[in-house]
Order: structure tokens, then sequence, then C-alpha cells
């Protein structure tokens, strides 16, 4: 389970694979944990229309952690304390929080420079940063949804999708001794649209383990 990750830096890098993009009104966290405002792009509600106005991706920011979209105000207190800012795969069609954001498509990408997961092997938790081995920034698959606040506004949240690691040379080694081995999706770059336009009964095709010779884990004490 990813509870920390480090989005991109600023505007630049996400335009590199998508020029089109133009930038959002909010600002994002770069350092990211659960209930933070973080940036993610997706296909627009309106592209659908066939306006031409309206551009294939557009960026975001909203929560990470998903808020079902039928949360009612009052109960968002404890909607809020759930974690779900990560969705299982194999069970995201019938997670109640999840699985209206599924069936209807509601895919997203996260960009990201790393993302860290704790390290048990010496017997205690070592907080540690993946990167890609090129350096590059990462695009992470997700899922966005709307919910309304307090205020009556209507917000965006969003998660982040794992997969089974227990056979991932090198995530594998991570979290504590006994636990499930998860991990996060992190897209080639050939697969970017392909999440996102994937028809609905395919697209956990595209949910594959992202291959470990291409990732560098150091040990990041203050994370």
């Amino acid at each position: 389970m990813c509870s920390h990750y480090e989005s991109v830096d600023d505007w630049t890098q996400p335009r590199r694979i998508y020029p089109s993009l133009k930038e959002p009104d909010q600002q994002w966290r770069k350092q990211m944990y659960p209930g933070y405002p973080g940036l993610f792009l997706r296909r627009p509600p309106e592209l659908s229309s066939g306006d031409d106005a309206v551009p294939p991706i557009e960026a975001q920011v909203g929560r990470w952690g998903m808020i079902a979209p039928g949360t009612k105000p009052d109960k968002l207190p404890e909607a809020y304390k759930l974690q779900t800012f990560n969705a299982r795969a194999e069970t995201v069609d019938s997670r109640w929080t999840f699985r209206s954001a599924w069936k209807k498509n509601q895919r997203c990408l996260i960009p990201a420079t790393a993302f860290y997961e704790p390290d048990w092997r010496t017997g205690k938790s070592v907080p540690t940063r993946f990167v890609r081995t090129d350096g590059g920034q990462m695009m992470i698959a997700g899922l966005w949804d709307t919910y309304r606040d307090e205020a009556g506004s209507i917000r965006l949240s969003y998660t982040m999708l794992t997969i089974d690691a227990a056979e991932h040379p090198l995530l594998r080694h991570y979290h504590r001794p006994g636990k499930e081995k998860r991990m996060i999706v992190v897209l080639p770059g050939g697969e970017y649209d392909a999440w996102l336009d994937a028809r609905l009964e395919d697209c956990r095709s595209v949910l594959q383990p992202y291959p470990a010779e291409l990732l560098s884990a150091t040990p990041a004490a203050n994370a």
C-alpha cells in the first residue's frame, strides 16, 4: 500500500508528454500523503460531446483518497478517515467507494517523480524511495470521482490502483513480514493512453508490474 509519493515539481514535466495540457488553477502538493491535494490527468467528461473546443486531456487537482459520490456531507468526516488512497485492481469493481468510477471509465494518470514503501528486512521499518532508473517522471494508473463537500461544492478525489507484488523481483521485499505484498501500477510510456481509453472489459490487462530493472530503490531516513 503506497501512502507517500512525490508529485512532479513543475508544470513542464507532464506537458512533455501532453503538450496541449493547460495548468490547473489550483495548487498541488509535491510531497503527497493521503488527504492532500494532488495533480492528476484525465479525459474531460465533455469529450464525448463532439465539441472541438474540448481538449483531449486535462489536468485537475483533487483529494488523494477517493470519496464515493454518494457520500452525504454529514458523513464526510467518517469518509475522510477511510484508507481509500489505494484501490485493489482485483476488487475495485465491487467496492462501494470505487465501483462507480470504475464502471464509468473514470480513469486517470497520476504524475510522480517517486514513491515510497517501507523496507522491513532489518526488523525495523526503513522508508525507501523508488524512482525510475532513467530519472524520468512516472505515470501511475488511477481512478477519479466527485463528491459534494460541506459547503455544497463539487470536489474531485482520486485513488491509485494496486496489484499483487508477491512475485515482483524488487517490490516483493517490501512491507511488513507476513503481510500481503502489493504495488502501485506504474505505467510504461506506451500504455498511458491505453489505460485512459481501453474498454472496460479490457482495461485490467493494462495493469501490469513495472519492470524491476527500471526502478531504483534508496533508503530515505527523513521520509
